[in-house]
């Protein structure tokens, strides 16, 4: 799970410390965080000054410092611009001469702004002024860092951190807040609050019980069944449209899982014995014992194909509630429990194409064993556009789909033969996309009739842009928003409505027991237990970040099945007993989230006794950083 870093303006503006231009009754604020010693901000100044010329009255702008690191003329330049503003009180004619001039300044050219302004000399008789100056730069710096700034220009647009382009007409469309700004901004605030997808995902899943148990219920329910497909000729290809969702969309989801395994396993948590092996355990137990549990409660029949809805976890329903425990959960906990869950993921997959495959067709199974061999081809010949391996998926989908395997698979397949090439040379890549840069500016002051980039040059940067990111990091990063934001509501949606009558109870107590304890039994006492064996017979590590009572509230919330328990449940079950095991999944689900909450609510307290057992673990990336390439 990634921690954003802020959007908002940190601290807000204040006229009585913040150097301001023009109107106190503005309806726009731009701050910008800025170096005299940078090029990209000397280029930006003529085009604030055109925003102002443009705006007049309603723009206010606020100028704040944020030399480049190391860099020792930024510093001094935003230094003296403040020693003139403490000193005489003229900051802004100061501003703009260091504008103008930077942003390589030449031995003497500081010196000589301050001359032509008749500053004071930084002597003994002036030593206030020059610490106010320096402390006033340093206070803007820690300000930049505490608003999320990492470059400078930065620009926040009425206290929020600008995104996009800076040309004049896109930080014109900010200011102005265009229709289409506004939906950005706000799309980008729901997505980065850590609870949203768990939110909407709870959203679409009462909607579906309202409106299964409305008056028009029956038509809700019947509409999802309703055909839909093409037709060639005397061929045609119809499903109902919740096996379009479940067997079609939802292998998007797997694509993102396959592909987030891939990277566990290849750059993250889980690419080292000993960083793997405590929540690899872990997890194990965490399916091991839920699954006897459900074994020991059903009778024999039927009922035992459904054992394998008690196995998993819904991620975004668990990331939605440590987001809401905020720092009551150590980022080692975290690391943990979305290791866990990634096994849990994997051991899902593995399940689904095991036990729950139809009749095999093997002339479709020989068929995708083919273009699978196709996509390795791909991969192996260094083929990284992405069309050839859309086109083949879409087609390994079919194939599999009538095989009898579960097409879901088909997602898994295509994120294991996704390609990944090792890191970029990034100092390289700058240099060269500078170098296309400069070659262009000069041919542009030399041409008649330019209104932009020649060809050439744009496909020669789009050449640099590509090669920054692996491929499986670029399409893991492309498909997880729709993973999260459409298609796992959407599912939701059509599989959660279930009919609240007393009649669907009757003659499945069992069962529903057995999936219920299963998840919230099971799983906090499996995950548990085998982390504490793993412990005490060396196989692993402990951190010591958190205690063993966190590790249980964590074993806890990874009782919320929900998404993947129904999605199985739908493959072992029909008709009431399926209406029975979505209104057991849907308890238990509540009931792991409310326990795992109540647990991990107190602040841990270590003492010795919380820590025997367990040593120290190994370190451990950040959750979802930016890491290495894959």
């Amino acid at each position: 799970m990634a921690r954003s870093r802020p959007h908002r303006l940190d601290p807000p503006v204040d006229a009585a410390r913040d150097h301001i231009l023009d109107g106190s009754g503005a309806d726009m604020t731009l701050v910008e965080y800025g170096s005299y010693a940078s090029r990209e901000c000397c280029a930006t100044h003529e085009i604030v000054s055109s925003l102002r010329d443009r705006f007049g009255d309603r723009l206010r702008y606020v100028y704040r410092h944020f030399p480049r690191q190391g860099h020792e003329d930024a510093r001094a330049a935003a230094e003296l611009a403040e020693y003139a503003f403490a000193t005489t009180g003229r900051f802004w004619p100061v501003h703009e001469a260091l504008m103008t001039r930077g942003p390589a300044f030449a031995p003497g050219d500081l010196e000589r702004i301050a001359a032509e302004f008749d500053l004071p000399a930084r002597d003994e008789a002036h030593m206030t002024e020059v610490r106010a100056a320096a402390r006033r730069v340093r206070d803007d710096v820690e300000s930049a860092r505490r608003s999320g700034a990492l470059v400078a220009p930065t620009f926040f647009i009425n206290g929020r951190r600008y995104e996009g382009p800076w040309d004049a007409s896109s930080l014109a469309e900010a200011l102005l807040g265009s229709l289409g700004h506004r939906l950005h901004t706000a799309t980008l605030d729901f997505v980065r609050w850590g609870p949203s997808a768990g939110l909407l995902l709870l959203l679409m899943s009462v909607l579906a019980v309202v409106l299964a148990n409305s008056p028009v219920g029956p038509a809700f329910l019947s509409w999802w069944q309703a055909p839909f497909g093409v037709r060639l000729g005397d061929s045609a290809f119809n499903l109902p449209l919740v096996a379009w969702i479940n067997d079609g969309l939802l292998s998007l989801f797997f694509l993102v899982v396959g592909l987030e395994i891939k990277r566990e396993f290849t750059v993250g948590r889980l690419a080292t014995r000993r960083a793997a092996a405590f929540p690899v355990i872990a997890a194990v137990g965490g399916m091991i014992v839920p699954t006897l549990i459900y074994l020991a409660i059903v009778p024999p029949g039927p009922l035992i194909a459904g054992w394998a809805t008690t196995i998993s976890t819904d991620t975004a329903f668990a990331v939605a509630l440590i987001a809401f425990l905020g720092n009551r959960v150590p980022v080692e906990l975290r690391v943990f429990l979305t290791a866990a869950v990634v096994m849990d993921d994997l051991a899902a997959i593995a399940v689904l194409a095991l036990f729950y495959a139809d009749a095999i067709h093997i002339g479709y199974l020989a068929a995708s064993v083919g273009v699978t061999g196709m996509l390795l081809g791909l991969n192996r010949w260094g083929v990284y556009r992405p069309l050839p391996y859309a086109v083949l998926g879409v087609v390994l989908w079919a194939c599999v789909h009538e095989s009898g395997l579960h097409a879901t698979l088909a997602g898994v397949i295509l994120a294991v033969v996704t390609p990944t090439r090792p890191p970029a040379n990034l100092r390289a890549l700058m240099a060269q996309a500078e170098t296309v840069i400069r070659a262009e500016t000069r041919r542009a002051n030399e041409a008649v009739m330019r209104h932009g980039p020649s060809e050439p040059t744009l496909q020669a940067l789009d050449v640099i842009h590509d090669r920054i990111e692996s491929p499986a990091s670029k399409l893991l990063r492309s498909v997880e928003p729709w993973s999260s934001y459409a298609v796992l509501p959407l599912f939701a949606l059509a599989n959660a409505g279930v009919v609240w009558a007393p009649e669907v109870l009757e003659g499945h107590g069992r069962l529903m027991l057995a999936i219920i304890l299963g998840l919230v039994i099971g799983k906090p006492v499996g995950i548990t237990l085998f982390a504490w064996l793993a412990v005490r017979l060396r196989l692993a590590a402990k951190s010591e970040a958190y205690t063993w009572r966190q590790l249980f509230g964590a074993g806890a919330l990874a009782g919320i099945g929900f998404t993947m328990s129904l999605f199985i449940a739908g493959q072992a079950f029909t008709g009431a007993e399926f209406a029975a095991s979505k209104i057991a999944i849907f308890a238990a689900s509540l009931t792991a989230g409310v326990l795992g909450s109540l647990i991990l609510w107190p602040r841990a307290s270590f003492d010795a006794s919380e820590r025997q057992g367990g040593e120290t673990a190994v370190q451990t990336p950040p959750l979802r950083g930016p890491g290495p390439q894959q």
